[in-house]
């Protein structure tokens, strides 16, 4: 569990962003956050929320889905990047790992590490070094290096999906629902490596979750979205701690754990919705 605080220089800035599917569909309303560089940053919200939609308007892979960022800017390292070909984005640092845990069924699990290097012009002996990073962070991985990733289980394609992103040296990773899908033991673990590469290698994160509780205990700062908007902001501390975070997101109160109907009940009264 982190309660550290990380350096408080801002890494991305999201100012007021608004989304469009499709020139009619209205995703996200006005959606401002900013992501410490250094740090784990928690957007957290339900199904539907806006969460996918946001990693996507920053990465700009929007786009692929017939998406745009209509109003509002998105400032990575002090360049608005809004537009940006995804691609470039990546040569600048900042890569996605999608929901879902793709990867290239039909390529190895080595092959789909290398894959994340791309964009690099460094040679080959620097990927070499960064592939035995990878390995040592994910020595699953490197058991299961020759395996065709299709026949690899969902917690070895979801390490392989964030092995293949480190492997373009990214500054950050916006990481989108890394525990969907996996046992809570698996859950874990993938959490614990998220902590350790920030700690250790100094990489920024920004994960959507739906997972509230696993995620405000390893993240730094967490945003609630609701219906494309944030509700409300703060460190993962006083997240935790807020009693409005534990009725609707942890089903909990000061009376003990409450039932799922009496959680789904509760909902419908939310004082930052009413």
């Amino acid at each position: 569990m982190l309660d550290a605080s990380p350096t408080q220089n801002t890494l991305l800035e999201v100012n007021n962003i608004e989304v469009l599917y499709n020139h009619v569909i209205l995703a996200l309303k006005g959606v401002s956050l900013g992501v410490p560089k250094g740090g784990i940053t928690a957007l957290l919200g339900g199904n539907g929320a806006g969460k996918s939609t946001t990693l996507k308007a920053i990465s700009n892979l929007i786009h692929s889905e017939r998406g745009e960022v209509t109003k509002g800017t998105v400032i990575y390292d002090g360049q608005n990047v809004v537009g940006l070909d995804p691609a470039d984005l990546v040569k600048m640092g900042v890569v996605q790992v999608m929901e879902g845990r793709h990867c290239f069924e039909h390529l190895t699990v080595e092959e789909n590490l290398l894959t994340g290097a791309y964009t690099r012009r460094d040679g080959r002996a620097a990927i070499a070094d960064d592939l035995e990073l990878v390995y040592q962070y994910f020595p699953r991985l490197k058991e299961r290096r020759k395996s065709q990733a299709g026949y690899t289980s969902g917690g070895e394609q979801q390490m392989t999906a964030i092995g293949r992103a480190l492997m373009s040296k990214p500054s950050m990773i916006l990481l989108d629902e890394p525990s969907m899908g996996l046992a809570p033991q698996l859950v874990e673990q993938i959490f614990e490596i998220v902590a350790r590469l920030n700690s250790e290698q100094g990489v920024t994160f920004l994960l959507a979750e739906q997972n509230t509780n696993v995620a405000l205990r390893y993240a730094h700062t967490g945003f609630i979205l609701e219906n494309g908007r944030i509700v409300m902001e703060g460190s993962a501390k006083d997240l935790r701690e807020n009693p409005d975070v534990k009725e609707f997101y942890l089903g909990m109160s000061d009376k003990g754990r409450k039932s799922f109907r009496e959680v789904r009940s509760y909902r419908r009264r939310k004082r930052w919705l009413a």
